[in-house]
Order: C-alpha cells, then structure tokens, then sequence
C-alpha cells in the first residue's frame, strides 16, 4: 500500500525543508561560535607567551642579582667581614625581592676554592629552599659564605624558586616538589689581587 501526501502534508514536508535550508545559511551567530571554538588556544598562546616572558625576566634578574653580588667578592669589599653572610643575603635580595619572599625562596651559598681541579671535583647540585634536611639533604639555612682571599677560586651560586601561574609552561623545566621553578644561577671566578 502506498501513502501519498495530501497538499497539506507536501506543504509541510517543503516548510520543514526550507526551514531547515535557513538554519543552515544563516550566518548571524557564526562569529560568537566560532570564537568559542578558538578563544580557549588564543588565551592559551597569549598567556603562556606572557608566562615565558615573565619568566625570563626574572631568570636574568637572578642572573643581575649574581653578577652583582658576584662583583663585592672579586673586588675584595667582603673579605675581612666587611660584609657579613646575612648581609650578602641581602644584597642578593635587594634584585629579587620583588617576584616574592626571599627567605622562603631565595638561597646563596658562597664557596671558596684551592684550584680549578677542586672546584671541577664539585659535582653536589645546588641546595634550594626546598632541600628537606630531615631527609638527609643539605641544610638550606646553612650554607656556606667563604669569599676567600686576593687571587682566590670562588664560586657562587644563586637558587630562586618561582611559581608560574600557567600550569601549562615549562614541562622540562626543573622544579622542586611543590612544583616551583628552580632557576639557578652561577658564577665562577678568581678574586682580584686586592690588598697589600
């Protein structure tokens, strides 16, 4: 048996078709979806192109901090305890402090050396903030300040922990374990024939 379509039901079955063609050329709410469908890798790129910047701005502070306090040692300004631990601390913090709280991120340690085969005989990793002392690992409240004296090996090295707010950045970069960034900074030198 075969059904066939009255006038009404062609005239509905062409209704429906051509509302259906409408839907299809219309064009007013393309823009909006068409953001939403882009919107989120915009913001993404945008962000972590923010991220990566922000973060190489403050390693090359870390970088200035070092180089900076780097400097008093070569030059002979803190042999003889003319400048104290703490306040080579703060000569470091003094270009840091501004992306966060020295004391809980911030660690120098100051080392002075024989030779260059000593120092290449050095292999421990720099010891953060987040160093866990109860754990067997070094102390990061005690660490070495020896600035030596004229014509002396010194390293220094400088670890600031930052957090990033993109969670997306920095996958091979080294973090501690509350997933800060280590940004470690070093300097190799001998001291200036100052003095006598």
């Amino acid at each position: 048996m075969q059904r066939t379509l009255g006038k009404d039901g062609a005239q509905a079955t062409a209704r429906r078709l051509v509302g259906v063609g409408r839907f299809v050329a219309n064009r007013r709410g393309a823009a909006a979806v068409e953001f939403a469908i882009v919107a989120p890798v915009f913001f993404m790129l945008l962000f972590s192109i923010l991220e990566a910047g922000i973060y190489f701005f403050i390693s090359s502070s870390v970088d200035a901090a070092n180089a900076k306090a780097s400097r008093l040692i070569r030059t002979g300004q803190t042999q003889d305890g003319a400048i104290s631990r703490d306040a080579f601390f703060d000569e470091v913090c003094e270009v840091v402090s501004h992306f966060g709280d020295c004391d809980a991120r911030l660690t120098v340690d100051v080392e002075r050396y024989d030779n260059f085969a000593d120092l290449a005989a050095d292999i421990a990793n720099p010891v953060c903030r987040d160093s866990d002392p109860s754990a067997g690992e070094p102390d990061p409240a005690d660490r070495p300040y020896q600035s030596g004296g004229a014509r002396d090996i010194v390293r220094v090295r400088i670890c600031y922990l930052y957090d990033s707010f993109n969670p997306a950045i920095g996958f091979n970069l080294k973090k501690a374990d509350g997933g800060a960034h280590k940004m470690i900074s070093t300097s190799v030198f001998r001291n200036e024939p100052f003095g006598g």
